[in-house]
């Protein structure tokens, strides 16, 4: 467990934050390893999981392009909340790449998640071998919901 002055954020693929645009001491690097086919995104990107400030981030170059929001519930469901892209990074792929990279990432932490985020919610649709990551007990809202 993190003190309050140190940052809640862990490495992952060995990023230490050594050089320009590169993740700081601590954020996670999250791979791009999707699954068995051979993917290239449509925009390279890293994401990065700043757990302290609870937002997946995708960056490109040292800017951040795109990002996922969520907060945690417990030790091992996260409730994604909403996924937004810079306007002059819109319809490149971006927001798809960014919620499988996550979701992969989720499902090598053994967490589930709740839907809050319609974007994730048409993704998960679209792709059902993501389905099994969606908490039983807490699927977040169901599909057409709206909120008041």
């Amino acid at each position: 467990m993190t003190g309050p002055t140190e940052p809640n954020r862990s490495t992952i693929d060995g990023a230490d934050g050594a050089g320009p645009g590169l993740p700081t001491r601590g954020q996670a690097v999250v791979g791009n390893n999707a699954d068995d086919e051979p993917r290239a995104p449509a925009f390279d990107f890293d994401v990065v999981n700043d757990e302290k400030a609870g937002v997946y981030e995708a960056r490109a170059r040292g800017t951040e392009v795109a990002g996922l929001a969520y907060q945690t519930a417990g030790e091992n469901r996260l409730v994604l909340l909403a996924t937004s892209v810079f306007p002059e990074f819109r319809n490149r792929g971006i927001a798809t790449e960014l919620i499988r990279r996550v979701l992969d990432d989720v499902r090598v932490q053994a967490k589930t998640v709740t839907l809050t985020c319609p974007v994730v919610r048409t993704f998960i649709e679209r792709n059902p071998a993501y389905a099994d990551l969606v908490d039983p007990e807490h699927p977040g809202a169901a599909k057409g919901a709206h909120r008041p």
